[in-house]
Formats: C-alpha cells, sequence, structure tokens
C-alpha cells in the first residue's frame, strides 16, 4: 500500500484497515518504511486515536512481526510489565522474590521511555548482560526460575523500532501505542501469565484514573482475547514509588529492600504484584497467600540470593548485594535543602523523572547514552512536614553544571503547605477479566 496514503487516512481521523495496519508493522520491522514516515503516522495514532479493532490487530501484528515463543519451562511461565514510572524499581523486587517462591518468570524489559526509566538500563549498569539469544534466555529460566533481558532483534522487532521512535517524537502517551507495545511484547515471548502494573499519577504515561482503568482494561481485554491469564493493578504515581532514582541508585535501593534494610512504598507494590504473579503461576490461591509467600522468601533472604543468581548469571557484579553502598559513587554529590517550612502537598513527578535527564540518566535523543551513576534520592513524601534547612533530594550528578540544572528543576517539582496533607494513594484497583475491583 503506498504509505502516504495511509497516513493521510489516520491524519483525517479515519480508521485504518487491516492491511494498512499490517503494512505499518511490515515497514517498522524490515525498514522499508523510513522512520520519518513511521513517526508521522505514529503522531497521526498520538492525535486521532484507534478503536479496539484497530488496537487488537497493531498488537497482533506486532506480535507476528517475529518469531513466537512457546518455552516448555517446567511451570506456568509468567511476566509483568510496568507503563513506567519515576524511581519505579518493582521489577529487581519482585522477580528474585517471585522465583524464589517456585516461579518461572521469563520477563522482557524496555529502556528508559520518555521521564521513566528502564529496567534494561538499571541491569547494565551493574554489567548485566540483557541481549541473552533464546535458547539462553530459556535455558536460564529453566536452571534458576527467572531471567531478564531486552528486546531482542527476534521477538515484536516492529515494536523495537516503534519504542525508540515514541521515546523522542512525543508520541509515548497514547493508549493503542502503549496497548500495544506491551501486550504485542508479552504476547510474543509466550508468557501464559501476565500482571499489569498500570500507573496513575503525574508521573504517570496516563496521568488520570480514568485514562489509566481504560488503558488496563484495553490490555486485559486483548490478552485475554489471546488465552492468556491477565490482570492489572492501578498504582500510584503522583510521587516516585521509591526513593532512588537513576540506574545505579535504583539497584541500590532494590538491594537494600531484599537485604531487609529498607521497606516502604516500592516494597508494598512489589509485593502486591509479586502476589499476582504467584496467583497467575498457580502457585498461591489469594493475594494474601501469596503476599505471606513473598514476605518469607524476603525474611529468609532468598529472595536476596535469587537475585545473587540472577546477576551472576547474566554476567554482572554480583558483589553490589554484598556492597550496594558501591552504587552511590557519582563525582559531584549534593544535598538539596528545604528553603522553607510547610508540609509537601504535591510533587510534579514528571518534572523529577525529566530532571533525571538532565543529569544524563536517561535518553533525550536515541543517540544519548546514559550515565549509570547519576540521579538523586528523594528525602521526603507527599504528607510529610519539612523544615528550613532539611535535605529535600541527595543529588549524585556528572559535574556542577548538570547539578545546578537539575537542582532547579527538582526544586520547582516539590509544591509547600502550610497545612498538613494525607500521605499519597497508592494502590487504585485491581483489573481481571470478571472486572474492577477497587482497592
Amino acid at each position: 500500500m503506498n504509505f502516504p496514503a495511509i497516513i493521510t487516512e489516520k491524519k483525517l481521523g479515519h480508521p485504518l484497515s487491516d492491511e494498512a495496519i499490517a503494512t505499518f508493522v511490515r515497514g517498522a520491522a524490515d525498514g522499508s518504511v523510513p522512520d520519518y514516515q513511521l513517526a508521522a503516522l505514529l503522531m497521526a495514532i498520538r492525535l486521532n486515536g484507534m478503536d479496539a479493532r484497530e488496537t487488537t490487530t497493531l498488537t497482533m501484528e506486532m506480535a507476528r512481526s517475529g518469531d513466537m515463543l512457546h518455552p516448555d519451562l517446567g511451570g506456568m511461565v509468567v511476566d509483568k510489565h510496568s507503563t513506567g514510572g519515576v524511581g519505579d524499581t518493582t521489577t529487581l523486587v519482585l522477580v528474585p522474590l517471585c522465583a524464589a517462591c517456585g516461579a518461572k518468570i521469563a520477563k522482557m524489559s524496555g529502556r528508559g521511555l520518555g521521564h521513566t526509566g528502564g529496567t534494561v538500563d538499571k541491569m547494565e549498569s551493574i554489567g548485566m548482560r540483557t541481549d541473552l539469544p533464546e535458547d539462553e534466555f530459556l535455558r536460564q529460566v529453566r536452571e534458576i526460575g527467572c531471567a531478564v533481558v531486552g528486546q531482542s532483534a527476534e521477538l515484536a522487532p516492529a515494536d523495537k523500532t516503534l519504542y525508540a521512535l515514541r521515546d523522542t517524537t512525543s508520541t509515548v502517551d497514547s493508549l493503542p501505542l502503549i496497548a500495544s507495545s506491551i501486550m504485542s511484547k508479552k504476547l510474543a515471548a509466550g508468557a501464559e501469565g501476565i500482571v499489569l502494573d498500570v500507573k496513575v499519577g503525574s508521573g504517570a504515561i496516563m496521568p488520570t484514573y480514568e485514562g489509566s482503568l481504560m488503558l488496563a482494561q484495553t490490555m486485559v481485554e486483548i490478552g485475554t482475547r489471546a488465552g492468556r491469564h491477565v490482570s492489572a493493578l492501578l498504582t500510584g504515581m503522583n510521587e516516585p514509588l521509591g526513593s532512588h532514582v537513576g540506574n545505579r541508585l535504583e539497584v541500590k535501593e532494590a538491594i537494600e529492600i531484599l537485604r531487609g534494610e529498607s521497606a516502604g512504598p516500592l516494597l508494598t507494590v512489589s509485593l502486591r504484584l509479586g502476589a499476582q504473579l504467584l496467583i497467575a503461576s498457580g502457585l498461591a490461591n489469594t493475594a494474601a497467600q501469596g503476599e505471606k509467600m513473598l514476605r518469607a522468601a524476603l525474611e529468609e533472604g532468598r529472595g536476596l540470593e535469587k537475585l545473587r543468581q540472577l546477576i551472576r548469571a547474566q554476567g554482572g557484579d554480583e558483589s553490589v548485594c554484598d556492597h550496594p553502598q558501591v552504587l552511590a559513587d557519582a563525582p559531584v554529590i549534593r544535598e538539596i535543602i528545604s528553603d522553607a517550612d510547610g508540609y509537601i502537598a504535591a510533587m510534579d513527578t514528571m518534572q523529577i523523572g525529566y530532571a533525571s535527564l538532565e543529569l544524563g540518566a536517561g535518553r533525550k535523543k536515541k543517540s544519548d547514552i546514559i550515565d549509570p551513576r547519576v540521579g538523586f534520592i528523594v528525602n521526603a513524601r507527599i504528607g510529610d512536614h519539612v523544615a528550613c534547612g532539611q535535605p529535600l533530594y541527595t543529588l549524585y550528578a556528572a559535574d556542577t553544571d548538570s547539578a545546578v540544572r537539575a537542582e532547579h528543576m527538582l526544586r520547582i517539582a516539590i509544591h509547600l503547605s502550610d497545612h498538613s496533607v494525607p500521605p499519597e494513594k497508592l494502590l487504585y484497583a485491581l483489573v481481571t477479566p470478571e472486572g474492577v475491583q477497587t482497592l
């Protein structure tokens, strides 16, 4: 088909035919359509949307654009995916905990997208390989119960191209593009059970509850139609989930949680998501039972040992499990001090995420090289009282200039009030094929 004509159809708000969508996906997968035309259609989709048929067709075409795995790993294969957030390090907490409970997790993760961090970037910051060949990927899951890799050239190659373009063309926040990207990779990788973490709030790709709920329902419906066990949790992103933001810093926080030295919202969400993974695996009957199993793995140190095995298997530096403090190693370290008394009433979490990009923890363009050392620790949360002179953040930067730019962004991202405010809501709803359960 004539590709400019396809762009025109969507630019005018018309639904695309199955043939047009197939042409789009094929062009992204094999390079026959140039990036500038792909980007034009992505923007037209972002502006005019897709209906349920278009979104499902796009998802299935993207899944079938490469290999479709059907792994036999001695148990039900499960995977988890987050729509992306700031300080969202759940994968590095829940994957080892769930594997320690007997789950088989074959996880495909992404790089940073927009203002959100990427698990692949975090893993590579400690030397882990994320480009495992399919046979090695599956063998590792058989042997230790888990593997976390980046998107291979063989699995959903169309999405790999479109994912990178979305990051640099301001088309990240499109429901059909988000849903098709996530679900195509999960379907292609062969996961039989899929748990989705759909973020809500100022740092989420879909900031409103209504938009996030629609996204969750769309993905659950796509997965269910494909014969998979799918559920989605809607979780809060009106402030960073963890206290650490930046690649090596986020690995540090995950290790400290598995060592029993830290807790908080990151652990809470990780346990809730992990419980759903254990249910999908057939290892737990209820969320309460699943959380109990995960807490036992945490308290007995089995989760930390599984993370050590995961790091070792993928060529990383497992010594960080014993000395996580070495991961806070940027050349410039400074505290950002509050210049007033008050209660933290709100955070612009997207602005906080973009501050990490300003430091070099993410990419502004496709060719950017990430600095794994940089980031910051958030020392107060919504609802906390801070005094004048109290540290709001601890900043880790490569140089003074980037530290100054990031400090300005971080300061204006926190809003103080004279009146106390409640802590931020963390858990909103559970979406299953049966409906929506408010939490």
